[in-house]
């Protein structure tokens, strides 16, 4: 993917992730309890139940509760507020400091004992969601 198709695509995930936050304060959509598909399915909860809550209690400050909530609320809440701003600043500057960025991030995650890693953060993340009962 080059560098524009990138910002392109992270800036509507990112609008998208804005309106879902949005649209899950509004009073008749949270009393209709959008959330998870695959708890509503399974009636476990998925590693990343919890996220939108814990995106939101970053906003309003509220860090630790955020983090026991899920901790991948704190990264994703991070991520909406820092990657529109640097792909501003890119756009501006007319450079791709992010790009560079995201794709030697990319190569990082894709070396075996990092992704095993990871992958383990969440299936630890996802036991720790069940034993909370989210």
């Amino acid at each position: 993917m080059n560098r524009n198709k990138l910002y392109i695509f992270l800036l509507i995930v990112i609008a998208l992730g804005y309106l879902w936050l949005f649209f899950s304060n509004v009073t008749v959509f949270h009393e209709k309890q959008l959330g998870c598909l695959f708890k509503k399915i399974t009636t476990y909860p998925c590693p990343s139940c919890g996220t939108t809550r814990s995106v939101q209690l970053v906003f309003e400050g509220e860090f630790f509760s955020s983090l026991f909530l899920n901790p991948f609320g704190i990264l994703v809440a991070i991520i909406m507020l820092v990657v529109p701003i640097w792909i501003g600043v890119d756009y501006v500057k007319k450079s791709s400091s992010f790009f560079k960025f995201y794709k030697a991030s990319e190569q990082f995650i894709s070396k075996k004992p990092i992704a095993i890693l990871l992958f383990l953060l969440v299936i630890l993340n996802w036991y720790w969601n069940i034993k909370k009962n989210i």
